[in-house]
């Protein structure tokens, strides 16, 4: 009997360190799985950097280059033939409205107005006689009409030989500047001859273009910060004079600014200028910029969801700023979004945030 004893103790202690060693392995064997589950999770997503959608207040600046214009610039053709025979101004002079640039002489516009003022002489001198003959019976109503109307017939054409013969002098139209002068007294010009430029430069007009983000929030009467690269270090001030209602082919808004130009015109028309738009935005829904896929204009976002998978969302993006742009539609506040990483992401795609 305790032969036996002696025999079956050890045995047992045997089964049991072999059933303690059993058990110790299966649950490393179920750690070690769980473990590789995980790191195969991990292996399967894409690393990513996200950002979170919020409140923030907007700083937006932004520059667009044009060229100057004059503010007004006209070219003055001759309207008859003949012969220049005086001309008042040379290149660069300053001019004001009715001031005369020169006169065209012609001697069949003087002759059409000589014989317009006789036939009118001649008209009035009728109308009257017939006037005093109809009182006394000697000339019938209707032939008292015809009068009138020949008279009022050759006012008309007086009027006109007076309008044609004052074209001959040439006159401004406009406040401005001799820009070029295409005649010299005794040119003979005919109808569409060139005769000089005048450019208005007290005011210049900076033409550029803006897409549809930006001009959104631009007004006309809204000040720009002005600057010209022939001239450094200055800064002129510029009033936003129009916003074209329609886009160009290239989907963007041709849009002119106004500026005063200062005493002795230091910017001149057909310089390069640049004009720098400022908006500051109370707190807006944001999203980072590097969140759109491409750029802002492409109007896409891989949104994070609750299961670490992304979703390609259209946003309606509205002011851009350096870093940030506000969201119009399409992202709700807290919603992740990734910032980095969009070139190895699908809808579905599981991700998994390194920042």
């Amino acid at each position: 009997m305790k032969k036996t004893s002696k025999i079956v103790v050890p045995t047992l202690v045997i089964v049991i360190v072999f059933v303690a060693i059993a058990f110790i392995l299966n649950s490393n064997k179920k750690k070690n799985e769980a473990e590789t589950a995980i790191v195969s999770k991990m292996n399967n997503s894409v690393n990513v950097q996200v950002d979170t959608v919020k409140l923030s207040a907007l700083n937006v600046e932004y520059t667009n280059n044009g060229l100057f214009e004059p503010f007004q610039e006209l070219e003055f053709s001759a309207e008859q033939s003949g012969r220049v025979s005086k001309v008042y101004v040379e290149e660069g002079d300053e001019v004001r409205v009715g001031q005369p640039l020169a006169i065209v002489k012609t001697d069949q516009l003087s002759v059409e107005l000589e014989n317009a003022k006789a036939a009118f002489r001649n008209a009035q001198s009728n109308n009257e006689r017939y006037q005093n003959a109809f009182k006394t019976g000697g000339v019938t109503k209707q032939q008292v009409d015809q009068a009138a109307l020949d008279l009022q017939n050759a006012k008309a054409q007086l009027d006109r030989a007076s309008i044609q013969y004052g074209d001959a002098t040439i006159k401004a139209t406009i406040n401005g500047m001799v820009n070029k002068r295409s005649v010299e007294p005794g040119t003979v010009v005919s109808p569409g001859t060139a005769l000089f430029e005048l450019v208005d430069v007290s005011r210049l007009k900076l033409k550029s273009t803006l897409n549809e983000i930006n001009v959104a929030h631009l007004n006309k009467g809204d000040t720009v910060v002005i600057t010209a690269s022939a001239i450094p270090g200055r800064q002129f001030t510029g009033v936003i004079g129009f916003i074209a209602p329609k886009a160009d082919s290239s989907l963007n808004f041709p849009v002119e600014v106004e500026v005063l130009n200062t005493e002795n015109f230091p910017l001149k028309a057909g310089m390069y200028g640049s004009m720098s738009f400022k908006s500051s935005q109370s707190e807006k829904l944001t999203v980072n910029r590097k969140a759109f896929v491409g750029s802002v204009s492409n109007y896409q976002v891989f949104v994070i969801q609750p299961d670490s998978t992304v979703v390609l969302r259209k946003v309606i993006p509205g002011l851009v700023s350096e870093k940030n742009v506000e969201v119009i539609n399409g992202l709700k506040k807290g919603e992740l979004v990734v910032v980095s990483g969009q070139i190895n992401l699908e809808d579905g795609t599981k991700v998994r945030s390194v920042n």
